[in-house]
């Protein structure tokens, strides 16, 4: 046992980093086995040598985020520990990022990972942005957020939002009501975020003005966006001729933003993922950037990422059987 000495600047720092009723410090004591304790001015961190001193290094990583100004929870502390365990502690820097977008609610939206950063620096600097990854990770959260910042700096005129209406195929006929009715359901994940963003009521006043428009990806055929941001929702089920046709959509003073899950693919076993492909195709060409976020991105309760680790394993363990059951005896090619 031993044990390592933080020196303390604000003690308003080590309030934050050890949140409400020490839940975050909590959490360093038990994923680490140590013993933390604040005591004149100053943190004590006891226990094994190897563990003490991840637990030093993550604190002085929460501890120059809080004095940076950002605010430090369970979430965050979690992955500053990953990152320590994985030996990438100069890098907890770099979170305290700038702030994408303020929702209506005044609150700041910001990359809470280094996935997520990248992610966000590639929307800012290319025409074409393709994020993949699995739930969880902000694809579609932060897009919006970057539409809601360029429309209202006056970069765009307009904010499309676009995904394939069904898993196979765009047959909205079977739902009763008019088109708006019949694709609400499926578009319903950007209305939320776009919800959250704006508000209600500015939301439904640029809607109304055309400033605003979710439609379901057939409909894109055939036009050409100007000065538009436009954002394709769960690109995994395009097939290869519909991410084509909404690629060549794009105008002059735009930028679009393709997210996607190509593990959770709904397309039919003869049917190639546009993304997949896009994703190849795509890959080395100047202004589109490919970003991959990882379960380490995943920003939603912890267990989201325990889920997508543990069916990680299970596939790599099992593809083959995976396929044939996912398929119905009619293995991927």
């Amino acid at each position: 046992m031993i044990e390592r000495t933080i020196e303390v600047e604000r003690m308003e720092h080590v309030i934050s980093v050890f949140g409400s009723f020490d839940q975050n410090l909590r959490i360093i004591e038990s994923e680490l086995g140590v013993k933390v304790l604040d005591r004149d001015n100053k943190i004590h961190v006891c226990g094994e040598e190897e563990s003490a001193m991840l637990a030093e290094k993550a604190i002085n990583g929460l501890l120059t985020l809080a004095a940076r100004g950002e605010n430090i929870d369970a979430q965050n502390v979690r992955y500053i520990l990953k990152l320590v365990a994985e030996g990438k502690e100069s890098k907890i820097d770099e979170l305290a990022g700038d702030v994408v977008c303020i929702t209506s609610k005044g609150k700041p939206v910001k990359a809470k990972t280094l996935g997520q950063k990248s992610y966000c620096e590639a929307i800012a600097n290319n025409t074409v942005t393709l994020g993949v990854g699995p739930a969880g990770t902000g694809k579609t959260y932060l897009a919006v957020a970057a539409a809601v910042a360029a429309f209202r700096a006056e970069e765009v005129n307009r904010i499309i939002l676009t995904r394939p209406a069904v898993e196979a195929g765009e047959r909205l006929g079977f739902l009763p009501g008019d088109l708006q009715s019949k694709v609400d359901p499926y578009l319903r994940p950007l209305y939320d975020a776009l919800f959250e963003m704006l508000g209600a009521e500015t939301y439904q006043k640029y809607l109304e003005r055309g400033n605003i428009e979710v439609a379901p990806l057939a409909y894109m055929r055939g036009r050409t966006l100007d000065d538009s941001f436009i954002i394709l929702d769960e690109a995994q089920n395009t097939s290869g001729e519909q991410m084509k046709m909404f690629l060549t959509r794009i105008g002059f003073g735009s930028k679009a933003v393709i997210t996607g899950d190509i593990t959770q693919i709904d397309l039919p076993a003869d049917k190639v993922s546009g993304l997949k492909t896009a994703m190849k195709v795509l890959d080395g060409i100047e202004d589109i950037a490919i970003c991959k976020l990882t379960g380490a991105d995943v920003v939603r309760h912890r267990l989201v990422q325990k889920i997508i680790e543990a069916y990680e394993e299970y596939d790599n363990k099992h593809p083959v059987q995976n396929t044939k059951k996912r398929y119905k005896g009619k293995p991927a090619k």
